[in-house]
């Protein structure tokens, strides 16, 4: 496979898991997700009408989490 095809083909698979909707991730996925950002000690993984609810750690503090169908992660107060 010529190296253009072949970088083309690692910029799409990286672009693809980067905006797969948080629905479609598996909980190890999400969870890695989540540790690149920042947050430790996720657990409470729940899916709701609102994305996914988790709560995590981050900066020493708990927080609550929501994760919506784009993938966008938002703290809940």
């Amino acid at each position: 496979m010529p190296a253009r095809t072949l970088s083309q083909v690692l910029v799409c698979c990286v672009a693809f898991a980067f905006f797969t909707p948080a629905h479609a991730l598996t909980q190890e996925e999400l969870t890695a997700r989540l540790q690149s950002a920042g947050y430790t000690n996720i657990r409470d993984v729940k899916s709701t009408t609102e994305g996914v609810a988790v709560k995590a750690t981050k900066n020493g503090k708990d927080v609550s989490l929501t994760v919506d169908s784009s993938g966008q992660v938002k703290e809940r107060q």
